[in-house]
């Protein structure tokens, strides 16, 4: 019996097919979990703001923007909505006039548990349902990836300073 599609044994292995694969199951699980963060009453970003504040608090707002990989212009108006809404508050640095500490709220302390409880439960059914052995291949093949990324990214930034 012959199918209209080859056997995926049979495509090879191609980078650029698997970058694809990775791209798209990305979507559908950022998907599925911004879903449930609605349900809760958070977008993404909003998430990952109070998520990363739940790591370290006190964080500036240049800080908290390194982290969340953005810039400090495009963190500032969803701080300053996060802080209207009780979620954030800023605090005074002694002896620094121009920035602030950021921390969480209880309130959005609560609303962060209640994401990071929504993001555990789906990777739960999801990635972690796989084998252990399926997972420590994964985790290897992901850190090797994530290193040619960074050496990849450090030399494009070379070529462009030059």
């Amino acid at each position: 019996m012959s199918s209209s599609s080859p056997a995926p044994a049979d495509l090879g292995s191609d980078p650029l097919r698997i970058w694809f694969r990775v791209i798209r199951l990305h979507r559908r699980a950022l998907n599925t979990v911004a879903s449930e963060l609605k349900a809760i009453g958070l977008s993404i970003p909003q998430f990952d703001l109070l998520s990363t504040l739940t790591e370290r608090e006190g964080l500036s707002q240049q800080e908290l923007a390194e982290r969340l990989y953005v810039t400090k212009g495009n963190v500032s108006g969803l701080l300053d909505r996060m802080v209207e809404a009780d979620l954030v508050e800023r605090r005074s640095i002694p002896g620094d006039r121009r920035s602030n500490a950021l921390y969480l709220t209880k309130r959005g302390r609560d609303l962060a548990e209640k994401g990071i409880a929504a993001q555990r439960a789906y990777v739960q059914r999801t990635l972690g349902s796989l084998p252990e052995q399926d997972l420590a291949d994964l985790e290897r093949i992901v850190l090797a990836w994530r290193e040619r990324a960074r050496v990849a990214e450090e030399a494009t930034l070379a070529t462009l300073r030059r």
